[in-house]
């Protein structure tokens, strides 16, 4: 009788149940074989996704590459104590290449360091007071959403230079010669391919149209002429991440401003994509956003003693991960390893064709600007608001786009209620801020 009615209860308590018996997320003896597979899988789908993140950020490669696998380390030793999730895999953001890209355009490469070392010191802050909890509140989802579309049309124009792209000794007086256009047609028909087999395998095996595409362009650069992957070959070393002793005061007040907006976006993907991370857990446990800032902003701090870059749980890998069989943050250590010998052995990848690159970066922009569709359930003024601040974004810049979209939003805001509702600007405020501590309040 007790064993039939325990039968009864599975099925509507499984999640707890699961939840009970999740175990360790560092590692679990019963997966080692499939966090294995899984992370050497991941690892290889990361390679190229690095390339492209670290080629628009205006970063050396090997720099990209070497955060990643300090990333995934961090990552694997925090999960035996403050577990975040149990199969995200860390990586540099898609979505925050330009806005690194803009802090070398005008701190200059050498004061980079000082400004991740910032960003990590404000992630710790917020870290500390679990502040995170706010910040989606604060800067709605459909902001991010508009932020991220902008950047990623930046992305998909960037590269798509990339599928026209011919040698020196290729280039005529007439721009749209034969192997240009023999370009284009490789660089279509690889595009093509990838499309069709992400369609097909992005609920099995994700990672298979990125194996197909890096592993067909290679073969094809053995008959046919086309641009190939330059890496320059940096030395990592460790020094104080230190700005420069010509920094001005009005640049440093700059530094911090760019380096809170840095931190903040950082932070809010951290947070969407462990929302995200959690459904597709294949165990069905929780996550714990604070516990991920913990890792991030150790990995980020860490990063900056040897020139690196932030830091964050990706979507798409973490996603490969799980559909290639992860279930512990093993598999993290695994995909840092794989990462890690490409960091020292970057001359592989010199074997890696640039319209393959394109066609992989090129997808990435596509899918952050198709996010502007998750927008649609918050109504029409999300959905214009979310444009607009794609717009500014693309056209005016990351920093100064979202900083206009949300003056605007904050004015919408207090009109609506000080005109139409007849309230106070006190009051309004009040009611801002009652509103924030009441809505964060099922946030971890």
């Amino acid at each position: 009788m007790k064993s039939q009615t325990i039968e009864k209860l599975l099925p509507g308590e499984q999640t707890t149940t699961v939840a009970k018996k999740a175990g360790s997320a560092a590692f679990q003896s019963q997966y080692l074989l499939r966090d294995t597979a899984a992370g050497f899988i991941t690892g290889a789908m990361a390679i190229p996704l690095t390339v492209g993140i670290a080629i628009m950020s205006d970063y050396p490669i090997k720099v990209g590459l070497a955060t990643v696998a300090f990333a995934s380390f961090i990552g694997w030793i925090n999960a035996w104590f403050k577990p975040g999730n149990y199969i995200g895999s860390p990586g540099i953001a898609a979505g925050l290449a330009p806005v690194l890209a803009m802090g070398v355009a005008t701190f200059g490469w050498e004061n980079m360091a000082f400004c991740i070392f910032l960003t990590a010191i404000m992630q710790a802050i917020i870290w500390k007071f679990n502040w995170q909890r706010y910040l989606l509140v604060a800067v709605p989802v459909y902001l991010v959403e508009g932020l991220l579309a902008g950047v990623g049309l930046k992305i998909l124009l960037k590269f798509s230079e990339f599928t026209y792209e011919i040698s020196d000794a290729l280039v005529t007086e007439e721009f749209w010669n034969s192997a240009r256009i023999q370009m284009v047609a490789i660089s279509g028909a690889g595009l093509a391919v990838f499309l069709l087999l992400f369609s097909r395998f992005k609920n099995t095996q994700p990672a298979i149209p990125y194996f197909v595409l890096i592993v067909g362009g290679v073969i094809l650069a053995q008959f046919v002429s086309v641009p190939m992957i330059s890496v320059q070959d940096v030395d990592l070393h460790l020094r104080l991440p230190l700005p420069q002793a010509d920094v001005s005061f009005l640049m440093l007040a700059y530094m911090v401003l760019f380096c809170a907006m840095l931190a903040i976006v950082d932070v809010i993907e951290q947070v969407m994509s462990n929302a995200a991370i959690e459904k597709i857990d294949p165990l069905q446990r929780k996550t714990n956003s604070n516990n991920s800032l913990l890792a991030i902003w150790i990995a980020n701090l860490g990063s900056s003693f040897f020139h690196g870059m932030t830091n964050l749980d990706g979507l798409a890998k973490s996603t490969t991960n799980k559909l290639a069989g992860a279930m512990t943050k093993f598999s993290v250590l695994i995909i840092g390893s794989v990462v890690c010998f490409f960091t020292f052995n970057t001359h592989y990848l010199n074997y890696l064709p640039k319209f393959s690159l394109a066609a992989i970066m090129m997808f990435t922009g596509y899918k952050m600007i198709a996010g502007l569709v998750h927008v649609t359930h918050y109504g029409p003024y999300a959905v214009v608001l979310s444009f607009l601040t794609a717009g500014l974004v693309y056209k005016v810049g990351i920093f100064e786009g979202l900083l206009i979209a949300m003056v605007l939003h904050a004015i919408i805001h207090f009109m609506v209620f000080t005109k139409h509702d007849n309230l106070s600007g006190k009051t309004v405020v009040k009611r801002y801020f009652d509103n924030l501590k009441k809505d964060s309040s099922n946030l971890q």
